[in-house]
């Protein structure tokens, strides 16, 4: 973990929780994995202002999944499709493709996560603790 400090993350042995409010203020990026400590995949939640657009991108290995908090957002793709996602909206797009989200609000914030990553599924490896008799 980055020498980054974030005041309110609670941490404890194997686990830590915040508020995205605890991660910063105002629009941009709101960095996830460096707060928590998260070192499988990259997660960062970002505030989009009102009616403004990122900038068409493509990754060289992660695919990413967005998911939208709240607001309502347009996600453009590199074939000129676009997809207009709500509150708990999700949205795949693998790594060569490119894409753009734009807050589709003139008024309010739009904010999602998104959740990067590359080789695959770990599978189910939930093991019950000592004493449990269910999931």
């Amino acid at each position: 973990m980055s020498g980054e400090s974030y005041e309110g993350v609670e941490r404890g042995d194997g686990w830590s929780v915040a508020n995205l409010d605890d991660l910063g203020a105002g629009p941009g990026f709101r960095k996830i994995r460096t707060a928590l400590g998260v070192t499988a995949f990259g997660v960062n939640a970002i505030v989009l202002p009102p009616g403004y657009a990122t900038g068409m991108h493509f990754h060289d290995e992660q695919e990413e999944l967005y998911f939208l908090h709240s607001g309502r957002v347009a996600i453009e793709f590199g074939d000129g499709s676009v997809q207009e996602l709500a509150p708990g909206g999700l949205a795949w797009v693998d790594a060569p493709t490119p894409r753009r989200l734009r807050n589709l609000s003139d008024s309010e914030e739009a904010v999602y996560v998104c959740v990067g990553g590359k080789d695959g599924y770990v599978g189910r490896d939930g093991q019950l603790v000592e004493g449990e008799t269910h999931r």
